[in-house]
């Protein structure tokens, strides 16, 4: 798999128009702040294509900065809160609504952690067997200890739903995940983020599902 600039760039147009849709598509508050998804990591993968440039060539090297916190920003800072949060606007069911709660709350957390972590220790990235490796010079440095409550946020939540559709998307994120930290262990901030938006465009699907079994005919008995 080529990781480079123009994937970034490519991917980042892609999901630009796929939320342009889902928003049109959209019905109720929950499914326009779902559709904001694949926007947000339209502009994410912009920042990396940016990241790409400015890490390989040097007219472009006063833009690393600015670049690489804007992408670590949306990486460690938003999905933890919004993913869990566009989970628990759907939720109906009052057992499955506090545990949303619950995990919004670790979301919110562990996003505070990792933002004050980004503003006050090191970061850095470089690119690295066509990958870009972020290093963060974070306190508590264990992966399970700072990444539990951070998958427990993006990726869990959306099991803890009482729609079906919205449980696809888990999956997707787990399974997505599993694979990037085995195969790319070392780059797995990035390419993990990389396949977390391509997998967002299932929101388009799920969106227009939902739609249409709102519209499902009631059957009379």
């Amino acid at each position: 798999m080529c990781f480079s600039a123009t994937a970034s760039f490519t991917a980042g147009a892609g999901l630009l128009l796929v939320g342009g849709i889902a928003l049109v598509k959209a019905k109720t508050a929950p499914q326009y702040v779902l559709a904001c998804i694949p926007i947000l990591f339209a502009v994410q993968q912009v920042m990396e294509g940016l990241l790409w440039l400015a890490l390989s060539h040097a007219a472009y090297a006063r833009w690393t900065d600015l670049a690489m916190y804007l992408f670590l920003t949306f990486a460690q800072t938003v999905w933890p809160i919004l993913v869990p949060l566009s989970m628990l606007l759907f939720e109906k069911d009052p057992l499955r609504k506090k545990i949303l709660i619950g995990l919004l709350g670790t979301g919110v957390l562990a996003a505070l952690y990792l933002g004050y972590s980004l503003l006050s220790f090191k970061a850095s990235a470089r690119i690295e067997e066509h990958h870009i490796r972020y290093s963060l010079e974070f306190p508590f440095q264990g992966r399970l200890l700072r990444g539990i409550p951070y998958m427990l946020a993006t990726a869990i939540s959306p099991f803890f739903s009482s729609n079906k559709w919205l449980r696809l998307l888990g999956w997707a994120l787990v399974l997505s995940y599993v694979f990037t930290a085995i195969i790319y262990t070392n780059y797995l901030t990035s390419v993990w983020c990389f396949f977390g938006s391509i997998l967002s465009m299932l929101i388009l699907f799920i969106i227009v599902k939902l739609n249409s079994e709102n519209l499902k005919p009631i059957a009379i008995p």
